[in-house]
């Protein structure tokens, strides 16, 4: 049995690897660097910043550096200008896909012809696969889509807060108590458990539950709230103040529910950017807004603003997350910056507390994304730390239902080494395992009689007991 909602095997995308189908102003009194590009955030003589990132020094550990296959933020890069590298003191850039980038007289030129208006550029910046800038003003950007974006300085380390990093997903359904679930848990060494639920009253019940002995254990509830952007009969919500209402309501409700049980991170939605109604393509990475549909873009807009707005109404200190899959920042930006698809903007905006993302072996590594076009990837935790300025947290990964056991153990050793080295650089706050049991080898790595499965089990259990939350 395979319990991921919806494994239609892989499409071909990103150049040839695959993807899962389911699931500012010039003048000294404003930041200055750029000015507006079609469908960019930034306007003429202003800039608007992303959230204010706290930094502090990273954490440290008597544990020695966990195993990593793959690049993090300040890897070396192979092809092209290493990773940090600025102009300046350097007198060009060459990126990942052999393109030149230099500054003349403060102002950015790409194999010598200008990206968007850009002026009064004080600092050019190579780092994790993306190009920045830094204005006269002090305020960042980065260029995505060829349009400048405004963020933090993407090279300032950000820890999370320690006692949720390791998480797993679990199911209503599972035929375990809650005392079981705490017990389960606590061997494998996880502090969080995500699980998804509605206003449905047998849901909320079981829910209940489950919380009171989480509190009482003192691990984490990770909630997911499971509303969508379709009514009871099928259909789409006809409106987004239709969309935000229901998803108000039930989010109200299940916050409500939990809030007195110790429940306070919540998760508004689940791969709604996924949904055949809202991706045009499913094979493309989500890089650009253009990947979406922009006629139903406002109903799911509404829904996530509705189930935020919700959890607060009920526990103000709440913190609730909007997830996304692949390399969706197209839709990640646009929400945020309160745009459409087709670059149109002032339109209300979906912020968050937390960002959280879904990332399957198919997707491709995280840390090295790929983009539409298959052109070289970059690091996706950090533009999300430099751009939104809130914890990460990966809430489902895996590697292909088909891969053999051996193969996941591998792959749960090699990707929890390179989440636990980033997570002192890219506020990633937690990483969550999909799953707990899926009845099968293939997503779980336990049966529903209780045995483990090995040795992805183990190896799991091993890397936390070497590597702890701390």
């Amino acid at each position: 049995m395979i319990r991921r909602r919806q494994f239609l095997g892989c499409v071909t995308a990103l150049a040839g690897t695959s993807i899962l189908t389911a699931c500012g102003g010039g003048d000294q009194s404003t930041p200055s660097g750029t000015a507006t590009t079609s469908g960019t955030a930034a306007t003429t003589g202003t800039s608007t910043t992303s959230s204010a990132v706290a930094t502090s020094n990273p954490a440290t550990s008597s544990a020695s550096a966990p195993p990593s296959q793959a690049a993090s933020a300040t890897a070396a890069n192979p092809i092209g200008s290493p990773d940090g590298t600025t102009v300046p003191p350097a007198t060009s850039i060459t990126d990942k896909s052999g393109v030149v980038w230099t500054v003349v007289n403060q102002v950015i030129y790409r194999n010598g012809a200008t990206v968007g208006n850009t002026y009064n550029v004080t600092l050019l910046l190579w780092y994790g696969g993306l190009i920045f800038h830094r204005g006269t003003g002090g305020q960042f950007f980065v260029c995505v889509d060829l349009a400048w974006l405004p963020v933090s300085d993407p090279r300032t380390p950000v820890v999370a807060a320690t006692g949720h990093f390791y998480g797993i997903n679990g199911h209503s359904d599972y035929p375990y108590t809650p005392a079981q679930i705490v017990s389960i848990l606590k061997a494998l060494g996880c502090s969080t458990y995500r699980l998804g639920c509605s206003n449905n009253p047998t849901q909320l019940n079981a829910l209940i539950q489950l919380a009171q002995a989480f509190q009482a254990s003192g691990l984490t509830l990770f909630v997911l709230i499971s509303q969508g952007i379709y009514d009871t009969s099928g259909n789409l919500y006809s409106s987004e103040s239709v969309a935000y209402n229901q998803g108000f309501a039930v989010a109200a409700a299940v916050a409500n529910a939990l809030q007195q049980y110790g429940v306070t991170m919540y998760e508004c939605g689940n791969e709604l950017t996924r949904d055949s109604s809202i991706v045009l393509n499913s094979a493309n990475a989500g890089t650009s807004p253009a990947d979406f549909n922009n006629a139903n873009w406002p109903i799911m807009r509404g829904a996530m603003r509705g189930m935020i707005a919700g959890v607060k109404s009920v526990q103000s200190g709440a913190l609730c997350g909007i997830n996304f899959c692949v390399n969706d920042i197209g839709a990640s930006d646009a929400l945020w910056d309160g745009t459409q698809p087709d670059g149109s903007a002032g339109y209300p905006t979906v912020r968050w507390d937390l960002t959280t993302w879904h990332n399957y072996e198919v997707y491709g590594d995280i840390f090295d994304l790929g983009t539409d076009g298959a052109s070289p990837g970059f690091n996706l935790p950090m533009y999300c730390k430099a751009r939104y300025g809130v914890p990460f947290m990966l809430t489902e990964w895996n590697a292909n239902p088909q891969d053999g056991d051996a193969f996941r153990a591998t792959y749960i050793t090699a990707n929890l080494g390179e989440y636990y080295q980033a997570r002192a650089i890219d506020n990633i706050q937690s990483v969550m395992y999909y799953e707990l049991d899926s009845g099968d080898d293939t997503w779980g790595i336990m049966l529903d009689n209780g045995a483990r499965i090995n040795p992805p089990y183990s190896a799991f259990q091993s890397f936390v007991a070497a590597y702890p939350d701390v």
